[in-house]
């Protein structure tokens, strides 16, 4: 994987580790690796440019979470396309979605928690082959495209064995100015396995 995606999951690991410290004081920590696909309106053309759809794939997915008062809390995802797919048949891309959102998560019964999430986020399109340069990240071979985006996502965690969960859920993204595909939204679906830390 490349440099940014791996110092961002680094980032991501070192934020849940300091979190894991503050399990003991009545709070709970989550954390959870699932995959999934996501899902767009059909590519258009317009003025006699195609613009692909910003769908397909094998999607792997990092959340952790901490729930803080009454079952709200705050949590962060990252989710990457886990293969490069061709933009316009020739030029190699792989889409990268990162979010930090306010969650609720109501407890159901003794086994099952919903939740429900809304925040902000983006969507980092990597295009391959060509050599990008900065002093903060060094030389990358693509060159990345930005756009921030609305996230608002659901998820149902059913506890199979302790505090082990699996977490099927939906996210739609809403991106501005989504310009190189033919939609500016996006929905991501799937599935996680993850482990809850705390007072469950």
């Amino acid at each position: 994987m490349e440099k940014k995606v791996k110092k961002l999951t680094i980032a991501i690991l070192v934020f849940a580790c300091s979190l894991l410290a503050s399990s003991a004081y009545g709070q709970q920590f989550d954390a959870a690796f699932g995959v999934g696909t996501i899902s767009s309106s059909s590519g258009t053309i317009t003025n006699g440019l195609y613009f692909p759809s910003d769908r397909g794939g094998a999607y792997p997915a990092f959340s952790a979470d901490i729930l803080l008062h009454r079952r709200i809390g705050f949590e962060g995802e990252i989710s990457w396309r886990a293969s490069q797919d061709l933009y316009g048949g020739s030029q190699p891309y792989r889409p990268v979605f990162y979010s930090f959102n306010a969650l609720w998560a109501p407890k159901l019964s003794k086994n099952f928690t919903a939740e429900l999430l809304a925040g902000i986020g983006g969507e980092d399109v990597r295009f391959y082959g060509l050599v990008n340069c900065s002093n903060f990240f060094g030389c990358t071979n693509y060159s990345s495209s930005n756009h921030f985006m609305g996230d608002f996502g659901a998820g149902l965690r059913a506890y199979i064995w302790h505090n082990v969960f699996v977490r099927p859920e939906v996210r739609l993204y809403l991106i501005n100015n989504n310009l190189e595909f033919s939609s500016n939204t996006v929905v991501r679906y799937g599935g996680s396995l993850g482990y809850s830390f705390g007072g469950r």
